[in-house]
């Protein structure tokens, strides 16, 4: 027969496999071969947020910057408000000693850049030592970290020496009517620095801030252009101290270098930064004074002087390592309000240590003051939220 007229035979039935079979789809082998995607193509379409780059020349160009933490509901936005809270509470309260303590020792010894500068020193002792004993770990500054360091206790001796020159030039009040500017200057200097303004109702809360604590200190009316003019410096000094040691904070300048160890490096360099300003501005001055409060009659002998110094120097180291620890937490400008109303506390202890009388008006400026803080802080947690929305 002719074979077109036979069907063919069929064909063997597929051999089953008792493995597993595997089904794979075209494209690439492996998620090392996926190609990169743009962050911008993500967001644009909807993606997820969080997507990170997959080759090695993405992670080397990228900036490893940490997300700045913000007030959220639930436990852990609780916990972090506790412990924020905590920071200033414990700031406020060793400031205040200090306050005290210093202005015991330079009604004694009447030397601003000498005391402020033996204080620096006490302090630079006391991180060594920690570091010295292993209690925390030395820090180790990379090229960057060094200039940055220098750089921050310019701004930290020259702050801090300034003050001292104010408050001796003119009387506490008007000091302090001139410092509680700060959160204006601090304002100004974190937006020119990391190129973001806040909202200008953010920005109106500061004024009941300003102005009912100067309200509240305006109780001699003296003025003096030395004590002017060095107190709006410090408060420049300061702002820029807060918003390049958050800068340093955020980006990495060493191997252990958190917020505490950085603040011991600035010590060190504000104090081999105002050597030359004690010996410039009083020389050996300071000897003479000594001996005279320590004299015979002075009523007051060599060891309570000296333990009064290292008192004055630990407590200003102590108050400033807890700022810092607030520092890390908050905004600087939100760290300058809370610096404005401690001006407060240190009132209500001045009057509490030297009998001083309280008036009604430093009770309605404390009031207007505190009120702002408590705006300020509504203000600005209200637009982060709506910040925070939007970039959800």
């Amino acid at each position: 027969p002719h074979p077109l007229r036979h069907p063919p035979p069929p064909l063997p039935p597929p051999r089953r496999s008792t493995a597993a079979t595997t089904f794979r789809r075209p494209g690439p082998s492996s998620i090392d071969d996926l190609p990169s995607i743009p962050r911008t193509v993500l967001a644009s379409e909807g993606g997820v947020c969080d997507a990170r780059p997959t080759t090695s020349s993405a992670l080397s160009g990228a900036s490893a910057v940490p997300p700045v933490p913000r007030g959220g509901d639930g436990a852990s936005g609780l916990a972090e408000r506790l412990k924020i809270g905590g920071y200033f509470a414990l700031w406020y309260a060793l400031n205040v000693v200090y306050n005290i303590v210093n202005k015991k020792i330079l009604n004694v010894i009447p030397a601003p850049l000498t005391v402020g500068t033996i204080q620096f020193g006490i302090g630079a002792a006391y991180a060594a030592t920690l570091w010295a004993l292993g209690i925390r770990a030395a820090p180790r500054l990379t090229s960057k970290g060094r200039s940055v360091t220098w750089r921050i206790g310019l701004y930290h001796s020259g702050g801090q020496l300034l003050s001292m020159v104010s408050l001796g030039a003119g009387t506490v009040s008007f000091t302090h009517i001139v410092k509680a500017l700060e959160p204006f200057f601090s304002a100004l200097v974190s937006a020119l620095v990391f190129g973001k303004w806040m909202k200008p109702q953010v920005y109106a809360t500061l004024i009941p801030v300003v102005g009912g604590v100067a309200y509240a200190c305006l109780k001699e009316r003296s003025f003096s252009w030395l004590a002017f003019w060095t107190a709006m410096a410090s408060n420049v000094a300061f702002a820029l101290r807060a918003a390049v040691s958050k800068s340093a904070m955020i980006d990495y300048v060493g191997e252990n270098v958190d917020s505490v160890n950085l603040f011991g490096l600035v010590t060190w360099a504000a104090f081999f930064l105002s050597i030359p300003a004690v010996l410039i501005g009083e020389g050996t001055s300071f000897l003479g004074m000594w001996k005279e409060a320590t004299g015979e009659g002075a009523g007051t002998s060599p060891a309570q002087l000296a333990r009064g110094v290292l008192l004055s120097g630990l407590f200003h180291y102590l108050n400033n390592e807890v700022m810092y620890l607030a520092l890390g937490s908050v905004h600087p400008v939100t760290l300058a309000v809370g610096n404005t109303m401690k001006r407060v506390f240190i009132m209500v202890a001045s009057v509490l240590v030297f009998r001083n009388q309280v008036s009604v008006q430093a009770g309605i400026g404390s009031a207007i003051g505190i009120s702002g803080v408590l705006l300020y802080s509504l203000t600005k947690q209200h637009y982060e939220r709506l910040e925070a929305a939007k970039e959800a």
